[in-house]
């Protein structure tokens, strides 16, 4: 039987039980198994990600290897986990594997997803008389570290002509930062969805700003090159991401019931898990792992190295592998327009 998460009413039992899941390193392993047979893909994943897009779209049946969950707080615990060999494969977005590679960590970016960055935004409590970015300036800005929005937040300070130096930065957990976010003890809190979608429908906040225009919108999925090095494991991976593309074309032309799902799977509001599904999950199209795809995320690396936020300036091309691109269309085709919440 899978493991259930409790149901949530909207932030504060939320927060409850993210914080149960523990800190910057910690996961939840309940031993949740789909499938059958001798070979077991260890699978990590984040609240809401891959496991609840394959189970809404029935492309978790007829499996003739098994699936282990791992669900986890961040990309960036998740990525610790593949590099330790915990994990074969998981989710995440495109800053946790800088900081990854940055670190000499041993993952493999195999498959990515090209959608819009209006989910990754910064958020303000609804009387902040915080209106433009640039008055972020001395302020005090909540954000995982080595999150997908913590690029967010130093691509926007940047657009409005300031530095990450320049603002207060508080690096929490999501639950962490949700706490401190509602309890007004940061000014600001750069996040991704599904809690952007979370705060605006809890009305607990407004969008300050939102990484549409000025991050890649890309995210990946990360394989351990042990795992690739298996005969038996790299077909798993193969199949497993081709039912992750399959899932995420049925999630197009099935919002509301993938939401419906969603949201008992995970605890969320059903109105929030169908306003991240709109605003964020039907944007985002299979693309291939190519030479743009790696020059974009060269420049997340450089950022970073800039910023002395990561010891190593690396090649992020040697930290790729592209053999399951198949007929995959270039990382710079347009993603799905965004419905909105």
């Amino acid at each position: 039987m899978r493991r259930r998460l409790v149901p949530a009413a909207l932030l504060l039992p939320l927060a409850l039980f993210l914080s149960a899941c523990g800190g910057s390193s910690s996961a939840s392993t309940g031993g949740d198994t789909d499938g059958s047979g001798s070979l077991t893909l260890d699978v990590g994943d984040q609240k809401g990600g891959s496991e609840a897009i394959l189970r809404a779209a029935g492309e978790l049946k007829n499996l003739d290897y098994k699936i282990k969950w791992s669900t986890f707080t961040s990309g960036p615990p998740l990525l610790e986990a593949v590099n330790a060999k915990a994990v074969d494969i998981g989710g995440v977005g495109n800053t946790p594997p800088v900081f990854a590679a940055g670190a000499g960590s041993k993952i493999a970016v195999v498959a990515a997803w090209h959608g819009t960055s209006q989910g990754d935004a910064i958020l303000v409590p609804n009387d902040s008389k915080l209106t433009r970015t640039a008055q972020l300036k001395g302020r005090s800005v909540a954000v995982a570290q080595g999150s997908s929005a913590h690029y967010q937040l130093v691509a926007s300070l940047k657009e409005a002509g300031l530095s990450l130096s320049d603002v207060k930065v508080k690096y929490l957990q999501p639950a962490d930062a949700l706490a401190a976010f509602t309890s007004g003890r940061v000014d600001a809190w750069a996040v991704w969805d599904p809690y952007t979608s979370q705060v605006l429908k809890g009305k607990q906040g407004r969008v300050l700003t939102t990484g549409d225009g000025i991050t890649n919108g890309l995210t990946f999925q990360v394989a351990a090159p042990g795992a690739l090095k298996d005969k038996k494991k790299a077909a798993a991976i193969k199949d497993y991401l081709e039912r992750l593309r399959r899932a995420q074309k049925w999630v197009y032309t099935h919002e509301d019931e993938w939401a419906k799902v969603w949201s008992k799977e995970t605890g969320l509001p059903e109105d929030v898990a169908l306003a991240a599904v709109k605003r964020t999950y039907t944007t985002r199209i299979a693309v291939a792992v190519d030479k743009p795809l790696i020059a974009s995320e060269q420049e997340i690396v450089d950022t970073f190295a800039e910023l002395k936020l990561i010891p190593n300036k690396v090649d992020f091309g040697a930290f790729t592998d592209s053999r399951f691109n198949g007929d995959l269309p270039p990382s710079t085709t347009a993603s799905r327009p965004s419905e909105g919440p």
